[in-house]
């Protein structure tokens, strides 16, 4: 395995980790509570929510990583220090996320709850970009499919989260709910919209 296998396997370790952990949060009914089956489950909805959202985020997080990461041929030193702020983020998330779903149904909490997810969001955008631009610089890590010049032409389309999340985290002081769920749409849109890394002409099959 070549050292950008290495890097992505790593990574794909702590992206399958934390998109289980989410899981751990949704609690248990519990049969002492004296409250029926069915009543408890309909008041876990803040912890579904939180969970599908999160889910959803982590998920295309990992589709965009790998996405790029098939085009790496090789590694520097700054490349793994910046995947690696990348993955503190993503394993912290599913901490944001049991936030979230402990304050979501009080108003005034749940506002400052949804901020610090949107928070990570935003920290995470700005790494993922950063990590972008990098390997766009001289696109010297990239294998011979990838069209540098192209490459570096999606860079500001490629920055669209770091300045959406900011306008997110504001929102949230305005509307929790309603921003929580509008993270979910940004990460549907993303999965629509996969970051797309442009490559040769002769080289297009291949990629494929």
């Amino acid at each position: 395995m070549n050292e950008s296998g290495r890097v992505e396997a790593f990574s794909d370790g702590v992206f399958a980790i934390a998109i289980t952990l989410l899981i751990l949060d949704v609690k248990t009914p519990s049969q002492d509570s004296g409250k029926s089956l069915a009543y408890q489950l309909a008041h876990l909805w803040p912890q579904y929510d939180a969970y599908v959202v999160s889910f959803l985020v982590i998920g295309i997080m990992w589709a965009n990583h790998h996405q790029v990461f098939s085009f790496v041929a090789r590694v520097d030193r700054t490349l793994v220090f910046l995947n690696l702020l990348l993955l503190m983020g993503v394993s912290a998330l599913p901490w944001a996320t049991s936030v979230v779903s402990s304050y979501l149904t009080q108003p005034k909490e749940a506002r400052l709850a949804v901020a610090l997810y949107g928070g990570f969001m935003v920290v995470h955008a700005l790494t993922f970009t950063t990590l972008w631009w990098w390997l766009t610089r001289t696109g010297h890590l990239f294998d011979a499919r990838v069209d540098e010049v192209r490459a570096k032409a999606t860079r500001v389309r490629f920055a669209l989260g770091t300045v959406v999340y900011p306008i997110l985290v504001g929102f949230s002081f305005v509307n929790a709910l309603l921003t929580l769920a509008l993270h979910g749409v940004v990460a549907i849109y993303y999965a629509f919209n996969q970051l797309h890394v442009p490559t040769r002409p002769d080289t297009d099959s291949a990629a494929e």
